[in-house]
């Protein structure tokens, strides 16, 4: 069975990774003095979980694109094509 490539796949995930870093950082910036963690925790528990679900969903589409790839689907007649005997 074909594989996900696995270098275009981290480096379509480091771009996902540091954004999401980004929002990380500003959402502990933003958090009033005081309230840091009780301010920011569930945001950036919400930005990991975000990131970790699109995570496993492109590495199976990436994986499932590698496999119809791999298997191109055959020819098939088209409806009232006659087939060639």
């Amino acid at each position: 069975m074909p594989k996900l490539d696995r270098e275009a796949y981290i480096a379509l995930m480091r771009q996902q990774m540091e954004a999401m870093l980004g929002q990380v950082a500003d959402a502990i910036n933003n958090a009033p003095d005081g309230h840091i963690i009780a301010e920011s925790e569930c945001r950036v528990r919400d930005l990991f979980g975000t990131l970790r679900q699109k995570a496993y969903e492109v590495g199976i589409q990436m994986r499932t694109d590698a496999a119809e790839a791999a298997f191109p689907p055959s020819e098939e007649p088209h409806v009232g094509e006659k087939v060639a005997e």
